[in-house]
């Protein structure tokens, strides 16, 4: 079963602030909080939730440590508490 997008926004929450201030998540560990071994179907709803909390400035997304647009990042990125 998929997860509700509003599950997925309170899971990637709930784990940078269990993480702490300046550290990051891989959108994947939000996934498999809320997918189990099924996580990798979840990685699109996953993205977009953390796009949505990106509008709202709830987050940034980082590559390489660096603040970049999610929309156009290509690679591996992480998030992180704004």
């Amino acid at each position: 079963m998929m997860a509700s997008s509003v599950e997925l926004e309170d899971a990637i929450l709930r784990l940078l602030e269990e993480r702490g201030a300046d550290k990051t998540i891989c959108p994947s560990e939000a996934a498999r909080v809320v997918a189990g071994e099924d996580w990798r179907e979840s990685m699109p709803a996953v993205r977009e939730a953390a796009h949505r909390l990106v509008s709202r400035g709830s987050i940034v997304v980082t590559q390489e440590g660096e603040v970049v647009d999610g929309n156009t990042a290509r690679g591996p990125v992480r998030l992180r508490l704004r």
